[in-house]
């Protein structure tokens, strides 16, 4: 049973550089979100050290200026 191969010769049906579609780039906000779920444990962690930091910074300022 043959099956249909695309020859190299054959045009993409992908659009051309200077060509642009209709669809709106995505906001740096939706990408920075999708980053996130992307690499959620990485995110997370990170986000939970910065918390603790700060936290730390917080009483540790109150503690010395009381």
């Amino acid at each position: 049973m043959n099956t249909p191969t695309s020859s190299p010769s054959t045009p993409t049906p992908d659009l051309e550089p200077g060509v642009k579609s209709n669809e709106p780039q995505p906001s740096y906000v939706k990408l920075a979100m999708r980053n996130m779920v992307r690499k959620g444990g990485k995110s997370l962690f990170h986000f939970a050290l910065t918390t603790m930091g700060l936290l730390g910074f917080l009483i540790g300022m109150a503690y010395l200026t009381r």
